[in-house]
């Protein structure tokens, strides 16, 4: 492995550069340099791909490692002697985390390459997929008077339950970013539901779960190393952006999806049967989109 290759993973993983003169390393790196160089004369680890790959790993574990590391540590912490109480929960619970999530990694790749085999069976490197952003209305406002305690449990809580809901509803969260969560569903009724669920039970003043703003897009969407990509994606978070508290705003893609109509059909009678309704809002300038058309989507009434 030529050193600087070496360097530059090492780069990737997040981890700074060591002097020569440092005892860094230990025989498990150089195992992973081995095991490294026979994923790169495999074609797995590409000069295309290397990079962006090992940089995701990267940033995935060392978030996972900080919340593990700081949940011993809060442990630790009640025991007379922390330091000896964290080397014993470290030996003893450390081999069980790795299992499960090897486990968990081993299930997640199951239903990921069941969904990839799909596109490529299409013959497309892009999916038809409706994506949504919801976010916490005044998120900033509120953070200010928390102290960090109660900031971390009222996060943990909204991404707690953002997750239950959209798993149960058959959607794929992609990423958490604080007061803002990101999902995707393959289709479009079943983010919607998600999506109005989440402004109800933010609306509902018995429910601890925030206030909400939704922005529903359908369309191609680029999957990459557990991110999406594309028009789709950048759509539903500038109709997020403009959204007003607790209400979904859904872009034409989700509109003709759920009302069975084009734009140009909307003078036509909609049909009585239909879960959904659509109000159309005026065209909104945003970033990279001058005249984009929002409707705002709400349940059928009775």
């Amino acid at each position: 492995m030529p050193l600087e290759v070496a360097e530059q993973l090492w780069r990737l993983l997040g981890f700074a550069r060591t002097d020569d003169a440092d005892v860094a390393f230990t025989d498990a790196d150089v195992e992973a340099l081995e095991l490294t160089k026979d994923l790169m004369e495999l074609g797995i680890l590409g000069p295309d791909s290397q990079a962006a790959l090992v940089r995701t790993w990267g940033r995935s574990f060392a978030r996972l490692a900080e919340w593990q590391t700081s949940l011993l540590a809060d442990i630790a912490t009640e025991s007379d002697d922390p330091d000896r109480r964290l080397t014993e929960l470290s030996m003893s619970v450390l081999p069980r985390v790795e299992s499960l999530q090897s486990y968990i990694w081993r299930r997640h790749l199951a239903s990921a390459t069941g969904r990839s085999l799909s596109v490529e069976s299409a013959g497309s490197t892009a999916s038809p997929l409706t994506v949504c952003f919801v976010d916490i209305v005044g998120y900033t406002s509120r953070s200010k008077n928390l102290d960090e305690a109660e900031l971390v449990g009222w996060l943990e809580h909204f991404e707690d339950e953002a997750t239950g809901l959209v798993v149960d509803h058959g959607g794929r969260i992609i990423k958490t970013i604080g007061d803002e969560v990101l999902f995707v569903a393959d289709r479009v009724a079943d983010a919607a539901e998600i999506a109005l669920l989440m402004t109800e039970r933010g609306a509902d003043d018995r429910d601890p779960f925030p206030s909400v703003r939704a922005g529903l897009a359908h369309g191609n969407v680029v999957s990459r190393l557990g991110d999406v990509f594309g028009p789709t994606v950048n759509i539903a978070a500038r109709l997020t952006s403009v959204a007003r508290p607790g209400t979904v705003l859904a872009d034409r893609g989700v509109y003709e999806e759920l009302s069975g109509r084009r734009e140009e059909d909307e003078e036509t009678p909609a049909d009585p049967g239909a879960a959904y309704t659509f109000r159309r809002t005026r065209r909104t300038p945003v970033k990279g989109y001058a005249r984009l058309q929002p409707w705002v989507l709400r349940r059928t009434s009775g």
